[in-house]
């Protein structure tokens, strides 16, 4: 420890992807201290959604680490993190979609992901609340959902981690400097705040991608799995105008989570009538009676997403002392444990838990200048 010295790592960013970060380095023994100017970002604005993705080999490798992590840490969870193993179900609207059902199972079972197809008749019975005519869908078992904040807050309450309110507004290698003025040292900053990350660091590839969700009103339990439609894969995923795609999360309270919507080059944190009333609307096309159901809030977020749509986990090539942890778009939660890991890793100089290379910052920011 050098003289002057804030804390030996510093994190900037307080939302789930920070808190991971802030907590594996607290756990290896490292005085940490987390800095964070309270924009609420989408920890607090997501779903909370656990979900494996096999979108491409370097997604799903770390998808499904983070999953096997997060069911690590469930039992150790405080009962407000809401943590539950409810499962994804995949609905195929069409042949078609089942088709991409069928492909998605193979290629989960191969990579030892326990999934389940399933017809017409046991759709309905799963999920009665969904409309006839459905062809399928495939139930991925390990998927579950939590309450992100909670699960944030719980990470940092660790006895060598300090956090400090506090706008950051420069970044140099291994220094900051506070809104305020002041300069804080340390070891190591890692810069996990997500879309404001280029406030810091212009030169990151990462854009803002906004989304709108609604919750209900709480009523008897009618959904069991989060439901997503298939169609979401070739929709929303792959789209570069505004998009929407029914997904439906039952919260442990009884109230339904309603999305999914995806806007590129929009800033305006506002909820927009037109964009809420196409992704509602897309959702009552799977579950009709949701159109009686009484929505209680409605809000937006911003995803951080990277070109590629992986995360970049690593030293910053150009900027010796910096640490990178940003860009998850809408995996933050799901990946938040896999990117602590593969953080802690690298700054130790040990073998990471899966292959970091997918997601080093270098892949975009050009080689490491050494001195």
């Amino acid at each position: 420890m050098n003289e002057g010295h804030a804390a030996d790592v510093i994190v900037i960013g307080a939302g789930i992807i920070g808190a991971a970060c802030a907590q594996a380095l607290a756990r290896r023994g490292l005085r940490v201290l987390v800095l964070d100017a309270g924009w609420h970002g989408a920890t607090a604005a997501g779903m909370g959604h656990l979900l494996v993705l096999d979108d491409n080999p370097a997604e799903l490798a770390l998808s499904q680490y983070s999953l096997r992590r997060w069911r690590e840490l469930a039992p150790a969870l405080p009962d407000a993190c809401a943590w539950r193993n409810n499962g994804t179900l995949w609905l195929a609207a069409n042949a078609e979609e089942m088709t991409v059902a069928h492909s998605k199972y193979l290629n989960l079972m191969a990579h030892d992901e326990p999934c389940e197809l399933i017809g017409r008749a046991t759709l309905q019975q799963r999920e009665p609340e969904l409309r006839a005519g459905l062809e399928g869908g495939l139930l991925i078992k390990g998927d579950g959902i939590l309450y992100a904040p909670a699960a944030a807050r719980w990470m940092l309450d660790h006895t060598n981690i300090r956090q400090q309110h506090a706008q950051v507004s420069e970044v140099d290698g291994d220094r900051v400097r506070l809104a305020d003025g002041r300069w804080l040292s340390a070891e190591a900053v890692v810069l996990a705040n997500g879309i404001q990350a280029t406030e810091l660091c212009p030169e990151l590839p990462i854009e803002p991608k906004k989304g709108h969700l609604l919750i209900t009103d709480r009523y008897p339990a009618t959904v069991v799995h989060t439901l997503v439609e298939l169609g979401y894969v070739t929709s929303a995923h792959n789209a570069s105008g505004p998009s929407v795609a029914c997904n439906i999360q039952p919260r442990p309270t009884g109230q339904l989570f309603i999305g999914a919507s995806r806007q590129f080059g929009n800033v305006d944190p506002q909820v927009e009538g037109w964009m809420l009333a196409k992704m509602l609307k897309r959702a009552v096309d799977y579950m009709p009676g949701l159109a009686d159901l009484n929505g209680i809030r409605a809000w937006t977020g911003f995803r951080a997403a990277s070109p590629d749509g992986l995360p970049l986990v690593g030293q910053h090539p150009q900027r010796k002392g910096l640490w990178l942890a940003v860009g998850h778009e809408g995996l933050g939660v799901t990946t938040a444990p896999a990117t602590a890991d593969l953080l802690v890793a690298q700054l130790f100089n040990e073998t990471a838990p899966l292959a970091a290379k997918p997601y080093l910052p270098q892949r975009f920011l050009g080689a490491p200048v050494h001195a």
